[in-house]
């Protein structure tokens, strides 16, 4: 008797993914692990392994027409740098104008804050705005001198200042005292001389005493003999000459960094000068309007650009562009010397590294303690080695390398670090994030100890960032500050200025266990993170071509009084994750991709956990 089978039904197959990690934009959407996306804009991390939907931001204030260059802090103030001119506040007139229209960078040292643009170095006391160089230092450049020359060397000449101070040992019966410098400018010459009392008594110009400019003599209408106080200078000489280039070389300088003695932040160090290529200058500790003019140092070949400055631990590491040997990092000490004249600060190379060379001046952050910075090859840390303690460079941004070296101009790029991101942008409407929280062991980079997991945001067009109030605020090109809101709960804090956010995340290339089988896909599941308002869409791309799959609609929502939406109201008093999902039809296809969708205004959106159910027989014939 003839026996018949009923053919078994196909093993049902599940494909789940419980970890949403980051974007990989490194590897074909085939090959992308299922815990990363080849595209999630507008998305970022919420606890670790979860994503949520980025918030937006507002505008706080716009400058029509004039560019954001940079925003800088002081204590309730808001410097703002907008076109060629400097706002404090919200105020509409420029508390100075005659700015460099380029980025400009700021450092805090006591009560003041040091502004350098490349033009010409400002200093804010909290009150007025005024050029360094008309409040610099006045060093005493020698002691002990004779009427006519010698003399004990005390300080260098201030390249910042046209003024230096001479002291003098008096000689009975003399009256003309020499300068070590002639063609002197026509400022007043300020002359004092010791009393017996132990005090300083100033001189009048023209009564007490006469000044021969082109000489650099000044003669005494009597003289003011021997010192008083045995030992002690008596005569005090104040007289200010231009030296030509010298205040440009502080000036002219765009990058800068707080670095002292065994890495304490007490002296600054200013680069990046374009006739001066190669060559830093630091300044007195705890002055920057002092820079003596042999407090300089010489780094690589005379046409290697010193682009930006590191803090490693104690060191300083100085990244340099075109350098001849293709070490690009140097790294220096601080330490203390004996010299002739008693201890002086040093800061000598120690060592050299081989690495990427750093691309942009605005470029340098710091992520979980390790200094990052920017290059044409993406972002690289210099990571300490576990043995010896010395650094070498290393990748950390793998996952968004490609997208990074098609920026059309990476030299305007910025990288900003805030809270546990660091973000990196160029003004363009992309803002590149890495994920300090989350770090990935990947085999495409081998030399790399580990890469953070990345994200892509579209739509801020940030040129600069600042923190105010614990917020991550930015500027644009086109003149508005903007200021992103922090409250996760709040779904009017979900828009960019009142449009809608649309993200997305889609998943790699899903094919099973064996790629040439034909599939069809039966079930999908998405557990959501609950919000009281909240969407999803889900859409499937297949052979090429994306298509409408599912609306979740209402079903991750939950009820609050303090926002009531009729239109969407539901009555469901449920927060916590909603898993949404329903019965779908894709036949014989041997891959699928699926992209989870929001782009409702005002509307929160995290994914927890996605599953598909899927049968497979037979090959594959496309």
């Amino acid at each position: 008797m003839a026996r018949f089978r009923v053919p078994a039904s196909p093993v049902r197959q599940v494909i789940s993914i419980e970890e949403f990690r980051g974007v990989d934009l490194y590897n074909a959407p085939s090959n992308v692990h299922k815990s990363r996306s080849p595209e999630a804009p507008n998305m970022i991390r919420d606890e670790v392994g979860k994503v949520r939907k980025r918030m937006g931001y507002e505008t706080i204030h716009a400058f029509q027409g004039q560019r954001i260059n940079g925003v800088h802090r002081y204590k309730t103030d808001r410097l703002v740098h907008a076109g060629n001119a400097l706002y404090r506040n919200a105020e509409e007139t420029p508390i100075y104008s005659g700015m460099n229209d380029t980025r400009s960078l700021g450092w805090r040292m006591g009560q003041k804050l040091y502004l350098q643009d490349g033009m010409r170095m400002l200093v804010y006391d909290g009150e007025t705005v005024r050029p360094v160089d008309e409040d610099a230092y006045v060093p005493t450049i020698i002691i002990s001198r004779g009427p006519q020359g010698g003399g004990t060397t005390l300080e260098p000449l201030n390249l910042l200042g046209r003024k230096w101070t001479e002291q003098f040992l008096g000689e009975e019966g003399t009256t003309s005292y020499s300068l070590t410098a002639d063609l002197l400018d026509a400022d007043p010459v300020i002359v004092k001389t010791l009393v017996s009392s132990g005090s300083w008594v100033e001189r009048s110009e023209g009564v007490d005493f006469t000044v021969n400019r082109l000489t650099g003599v000044v003669t005494f209408t009597s003289a003011p003999g021997i010192s008083p106080v045995t030992g002690a200078d008596n005569i005090s000489i104040t007289a200010a000459k231009t030296r030509e280039g010298y205040a440009e070389r502080i000036n002219h300088c765009n990058v800068g960094v707080l670095y002292g003695v065994n890495g304490a932040p007490d002296r600054l160090f200013v680069a990046g000068n374009v006739r001066h290529q190669g060559t830093d200058h630091y300044s007195q500790i705890q002055d920057p309007t002092y820079f003596g003019d042999i407090w300089y140092l010489s780094a690589g070949q005379e046409d290697s650009d010193i682009v930006g400055y590191s803090v490693a631990g104690t060191l300083l590491a100085v990244h340099l562009r075109q350098n001849g040997d293709g070490r690009n990092i140097l790294l220096r000490s601080g330490i203390m010397v004996e010299t002739p004249s008693g201890e002086t600060a040093a800061f000598p190379i120690v060592s050299a590294l081989q690495g990427e060379e750093a691309s942009a001046r605005h470029g340098f952050a710091y992520l979980n303690g390790e200094p990052l910075y920017l290059t044409q090859m993406g972002v690289y840390g210099l990571a300490e080695r576990e043995l010896g303690g010395d650094r070498f460079a290393q990748l950390r941004s793998l996952f968004i390398r490609p997208a990074l070296q098609t920026e059309p101009d990476p030299g305007e790029m910025v990288v900003f670090a805030w809270r546990d991101l660091c973000l990196i942008s160029g003004g363009t409407g992309t803002v590149y994030v890495m994920d300090g929280l989350q770090k990935a062991y990947d085999a495409n980079a081998p030399s790399s100890s580990f890469q953070y997991e990345c994200y892509v945001w579209n739509g801020p067009e940030a040129r600069v960032f600042w923190e105010e109030d614990g917020l991550l605020c930015f500027g644009t090109p086109d003149g508005r500050l903007c200021r992103f809101f922090d409250s996760q709960d709040d779904p009017e804090a979900y828009n960019d200025d009142g449009a809608p956010i649309r993200a997305y995340w889609d998943t790699p290339d899903l094919d099973g266990k064996l790629f040439y089988q034909s599939k069809t896909f039966r079930y999908v599941s998405v557990r959501l993170a609950s919000a009281m308002l909240t969407g999803l869409k889900i859409y499937v791309q297949k052979r090429g071509l994306w298509s409408l799959l599912f609306d979740a609609g209402e079903k991750a929502r939950f009820f609050d009084w303090s926002y009531v939406d009729f239109s969407k109201v539901v009555f469901s008093a449920d927060r916590t994750p909603k898993t949404v999902g329903g019965k779908i039809l894709i036949k014989k296809v041997d891959k699928a991709k699926f992209r989870l969708l929001n782009e409702t205004l005002n509307e929160p959106f995290g994914l927890y956990s996605f599953a598909l159910e899927f049968t497979q027989s037979g090959k594959y014939h496309g």
